[in-house]
C-alpha cells in the first residue's frame, strides 16, 4: 500500500502549499502564510507555534535549510513513543469504544483479519446490543473473514455479552477476543456509566481484562474529536487511539495534536475502505507521507 497516496489530501494541505510559500524565501511574511497553512491542516495553535519557532531558529542559522527536513524532524519529535503491543494473557482481551459512526466495527473486523494473518486465533464479540443491525454487521464480517463471532439478541445486557464472549474464547482456547461496544456520545452519562460497567465485567470474566482499550476517533472531524476522547478517558482507562478515515480528509495534522494532548499512543490509522486499510501507526512513516516526497 502506498501510504503517501492514501494521505494525499493531508499531503496536499501541507507539502504543496508550504512548498509554494517557502519557494519565495523565508521572512516573517512567509512564516505568517505558513502559520495559516499549518492551522488549516488542523495542527492546532500550540503545535503550530512550536513549529514556527523552530523554523525561525533553523532558518536564522542556515538560510538554505530544507523546510521539509525541519518539519519532518519536528513532527516526529512531537509523537509519543509508540512501542509495539503484546500481552501474555490468553485470550488477550481488547475492548473497542467510540462515538457513533467513528468506524469501530470496521476497525474490529480489520484488526481481527490482521491477527489471523499473523497466525493467531480471535473471537469477535458484539456488546452493541442496542443497534438492530450491529450483530448482523459483525456476523457478516465474521462470515466473510472466517472468524468466529459471539452475539446475542437485541436488548441483552452488554456486560453479559462481554462476559460470555470472554468465557467462550477461554473455552475454545483462542488467542484474542475483541469486544465491540455501542457507539455513544460522552455527554450521555447513563451510557458512559454502562461502558464503565462493561469494562468491570470483563475483569470479572478474566483477571486483568480488558488488556487494552482502543478508542476509535473519526479523523475527518480533526481536533473536534479531542473533547470526545478526553470525556471517554474520564469513564474508562483508554490505552490506545485509532484514527480512522484519514484518506478522506486534509486534517491529518490533527493526529499530532491528538497524540500530544491525550498522551496516548496512536496504535492504528484507517486510510480507506479496503480490508488492508487499517495500518499499524509508525510516526516517521506517517510524517514523511504527509510532508516528504519530491512532488
Amino acid at each position: 500500500m502506498n501510504l503517501r497516496e492514501k494521505l494525499k489530501k493531508s499531503r496536499d494541505a501541507l507539502n504543496r502549499k508550504l512548498g509554494l510559500v517557502f519557494g519565495e524565501g523565508v521572512d516573517e511574511n512567509t512564516l505568517e502564510l505558513a502559520e495559516e497553512i499549518l492551522l488549516a491542516s488542523d495542527l492546532g495553535w500550540e503545535l503550530t507555534e512550536l513549529v514556527l519557532e523552530r523554523f525561525r531558529k533553523e532558518f536564522k542559522l542556515n538560510r538554505d535549510s530544507s523546510w521539509k527536513v525541519i518539519l519532518v524532524d519536528i513532527l516526529e519529535e512531537l509523537l509519543p513513543e509508540n512501542k509495539s503491543w503484546s500481552s501474555d494473557a490468553k485470550p488477550a482481551v481488547t475492548m473497542v469504544v467510540g462515538v457513533n459512526g467513528a468506524g469501530k466495527t470496521t476497525t474490529i473486523a480489520r484488526l481481527s483479519q490482521a491477527i489471523t494473518r499473523d497466525g493467531h486465533s480471535v473471537l469477535m464479540g458484539c456488546a452493541d446490543t442496542y443497534r438492530a443491525a450491529a450483530s448482523e454487521q459483525l456476523a457478516l464480517w465474521g462470515e466473510r473473514l472466517g472468524i468466529p463471532v459471539h452475539t446475542s439478541i437485541e436488548g441483552t445486557d452488554p456486560g453479559s455479552v462481554t462476559f460470555d464472549a470472554i468465557k467462550k474464547a477461554q473455552t475454545l482456547k483462542l488467542d484474542h477476543v475483541i469486544i465491540d461496544t455501542a457507539g455513544r456520545l460522552p455527554t450521555q452519562k447513563g451510557l458512559m456509566d454502562e461502558l464503565s460497567k462493561v469494562y468491570r465485567v470483563a475483569g470479572k470474566a478474566m483477571e486483568g481484562a480488558p488488556h487494552r482499550v482502543l478508542l476509535v476517533l473519526d479523523g475527518t472531524v480533526g481536533q473536534n474529536a479531542l473533547p470526545q476522547a478526553q470525556q471517554f478517558m474520564k469513564f474508562i482507562p483508554v490505552t490506545d487511539i485509532v484514527v480512522t478515515k484519514l484518506d478522506g480528509t486534509a486534517k491529518g495534522g490533527s493526529v499530532f495534536a491528538m497524540a500530544r494532548e491525550l498522551n496516548l499512543p496512536i496504535r492504528y490509522i484507517g486510510v480507506g475502505e479496503g480490508a488492508d486499510d487499517l495500518v499499524v501507526f509508525d510516526g516517521r512513516t506517517f510524517v514523511e507521507a504527509i510532508v516528504g516526497g519530491n512532488d
